[in-house]
């Protein structure tokens, strides 16, 4: 009676495993990162969940144009730099933030955070804000499906990209001196 007792509940459990193991898929916004090297070695480093566009419109519609975007899925997405910056005229020393973003057809802002940690929306933070900035907005040269933050690195400092659907964002942070 034991021997069938334990081959039944070694049964099953080899049961719940195979169908524990067939639920694993790959997350929807799988995390990533960007980073851009300084000519000195120093470093900004980027963390975020990489969306996919999955047929959907973007912005204006799944990310809404004049709201305050987390920049990416799931966590808000983190900026670390290991060297003083300077963003649109502003000083951002090394350490670690949150970025976040705010939409537009035209124009995007970009928003660097002192909260760190958070899920991302809704945003409450406006009081940890270290700055706001302009960020040049284009179109890409063809549909992006997922979500992708990426560096142009060159003339002291770097070019921080936001690609996703058919728009471009960027801003240049350079290393201050």
């Amino acid at each position: 009676m034991k021997k069938k007792f334990a081959i039944v509940a070694a049964f099953l459990l080899s049961l719940t495993c195979f169908a524990v193991a067939q639920d694993k898929k790959p997350p929807a916004s799988p995390p990533a990162d960007a980073e851009c090297k300084m000519a000195d070695g120093k470093t900004i480093k980027v963390h975020y969940s990489s969306p996919r566009m999955k047929g959907r419109k973007i912005y204006g519609g799944l990310v809404p144009y004049g709201q305050v975007w987390r920049t990416g899925a799931n966590e808000a997405t983190s900026f670390v730099t290991d060297t003083d910056l300077t963003v649109a005229g502003k000083d951002v020393p090394a350490g670690s933030y949150t970025i976040f973003t705010v939409p537009n057809a035209d124009k995007w802002s970009l928003i660097i955070n002192k909260k760190t940690g958070e899920w991302g929306i809704p945003y409450k933070y406006e009081s940890d804000e270290l700055l706001r900035a302009d960020m040049n907005v284009a179109k890409t040269p063809s549909q992006v499906e997922n979500f992708t933050i990426s560096f142009d690195q060159g003339g002291g400092g770097c070019t921080m990209n936001l690609d996703w659907e058919n728009t471009r964002a960027s801003i240049q942070l350079q290393e201050k001196k």
